[in-house]
């Protein structure tokens, strides 16, 4: 790596992986320099950042605050720099000729947009949103594809391993894409990807039918946002995480298996046709897949403790319920399908988080809500997926959809 800074980009800055994303910067603020930053409503939180960091182009996705108080003290902290409003506002700041990577911590289907734009105007992903990749992978993959090969022409990419272009942020991701480095995919049987089990492992569905938002929030190793938590506890955390391994490494569906690593030690798996098998393990610390994902191809000093193989202790392996946990079954009947089958299950499946967080419907009833969307889009008839516009046009019939059924099970 050149002696040049990297100039990133934090789309979610005030989330769990963007706060933790400005921790790596500051460990490592002789390789990395914040020239952006975007959150969704936190205005605070992002004026504190933008002065710690000296960072002038700041976008908010709520246009809504752009007549309030937060949208002055934005403008002071940028410095005579940029201060954008709306989720457009967001996906511009990837466009900055200063930025070189884009860190999108974006949650949920706003995120798809930014991830296309960054890859379109030939900066590196570093990818952390599920849904750019879940709902939108037929048409971020080819651009990621695009990308590396122009990596390589311009002589910027690694001497081996992948160009780049995507780097993936998720742990289990992150550890595939390592354990694949210097390997043949010919030769690659089967990805295992490691799920912890969440909250409410080994319960029965009976057990679960009176469980609170409280409840499905304590996860037992991850600290994550709330969303991501309750997809986590459902599995459909592992459902979207299958899709893109799917798309990430061009692997099918039937070569991508889920196994439960309740210690959450293993991160996921390689499988060879030798009968091989690479497994990278480490701290349950999100700051190690982040750094890797902006020192790639360079490895720098670890952001906390290494792992402790002496104190370890025991490593238990399981099959996932997917009767129990039917979102990790709704998740891989979308992903074999295809098309635009994962956009509608994925938007249902915000919505009927939305609506299990603010008490309006039970656990269980998650999975239902799902089901019912993706029954109906199955009826009128899944598509393929053509452009951006179609997905979000998609998205909200598939949002109004599951509200509809919330409103059903509501009464």
């Amino acid at each position: 790596m050149s002696d040049k800074r990297r100039r990133i980009a934090v789309l979610g800055s005030t989330g769990s992986i963007g706060t933790q994303t400005l921790d790596v910067v500051r460990r490592h603020s002789d390789k990395l320099e914040v020239v952006a930053l975007a959150c969704g409503t936190r205005g605070a939180e992002l004026v504190a950042q933008a002065r710690e960091f000296g960072v002038r182009w700041l976008a908010l996705g709520d246009e809504r605050l752009a007549s309030d108080a937060i949208a002055d003290e934005l403008r002071a902290a940028a410095q005579g720099g940029s201060v954008g409003f709306g989720p457009q506002a967001v996906a511009d700041l990837v466009k900055l000729p200063d930025v070189d990577v884009v860190v999108n911590a974006l949650v949920g289907e706003a995120g798809m947009r930014a991830s296309y734009e960054t890859l379109a105007a030939g900066k590196v992903l570093a990818l952390a949103n599920k849904e750019s990749l879940v709902v939108g992978g037929d048409l971020i993959m080819p651009l990621a594809a695009k990308v590396d090969a122009q990596r390589r022409a311009d002589g910027v990419a690694p001497d081996h391993g992948p160009a780049g272009a995507l780097m993936p942020i998720d742990s289990e991701h992150g550890a595939i894409y390592q354990c694949l480095i210097g390997e043949s995919a010919r030769e690659v049987s089967r990805l295992w990807v490691t799920a912890s089990g969440g909250p409410f492992r080994g319960r029965t569905r009976e057990q679960l039918q009176g469980v609170t938002a409280a409840d499905a929030l304590k996860h037992p190793t991850w600290n994550m946002g709330a969303k991501i938590t309750i997809d986590s506890s459902t599995l459909m955390n592992k459902g979207l995480g299958v899709i893109e391994a799917h798309h990430l490494f061009a692997m099918p569906y039937d070569k991508i298996s889920v196994v439960v690593q309740p210690q959450s030690a293993i991160h996921s798996m390689v499988e060879f046709s030798d009968g091989s098998v690479k497994a990278h393990l480490g701290t349950t610390d999100m700051r190690i897949p982040i750094q890797y994902a902006l020192s790639y191809p360079e490895r720098w000093d670890a952001p906390v403790e290494p792992l402790d193989f002496t104190k370890l202790g025991s490593l238990e392996f399981a099959a996932p319920d997917t009767d129990t946990f039917r979102c990790l079954a709704l998740a891989r009947h979308a992903g074999k399908t295809g098309g635009t089958l994962p956009c509608v299950m994925n938007a249902a499946n915000e919505i009927a988080v939305a609506a299990f967080l603010g008490g309006r419907i039970g656990y269980l009833d998650i999975a239902a809500c799902v089901e019912a969307a993706m029954d109906a889009h199955e009826r009128d008839r899944v598509q393929q997926v053509e452009s951006l516009d179609q997905l979000e046009a998609l998205d909200r019939w598939a949002r109004r959809t599951a509200d509809a059924w919330v409103e059903g099970a509501a009464r």
